[in-house]
């Protein structure tokens, strides 16, 4: 499986927000979703992540598909206006 990092998508997890940044993480959080969840939706994701996985479809649109399963689903969460720690992170990391 690929382990290739993308830009992180974030959701609601109980009462937390999580990010999801590479298909591994993907295959994690489909793995958890609730058997009497799933449907076409989830079986279609499941297919273009394994697809992706084998070399058969891209990962942005993968990263895309699960996007819009998590917002379909009601669980794709949207952080706006706050601020960004992974630069300043860097900053102290490389300044150290």
């Amino acid at each position: 499986m690929s382990s290739t990092r993308f830009d992180p998508i974030l959701l609601h997890r109980k009462h937390l927000i999580d990010e999801i940044t590479c298909l591994d993480e993907i295959f994690d959080f489909l793995d958890e979703w609730p058997e009497d969840k799933r449907g076409l939706a989830y079986e279609t994701l499941l297919k273009a992540c394994r697809d992706t996985a084998n070399g058969r479809f891209p990962l942005s649109a993968a990263r895309e598909n699960f996007r819009r399963f998590l917002k379909m689903s009601g669980v794709l969460a949207k952080v706006e206006g706050g601020p960004r720690f992974d630069g300043l992170m860097n900053h102290q990391i490389g300044n150290a």
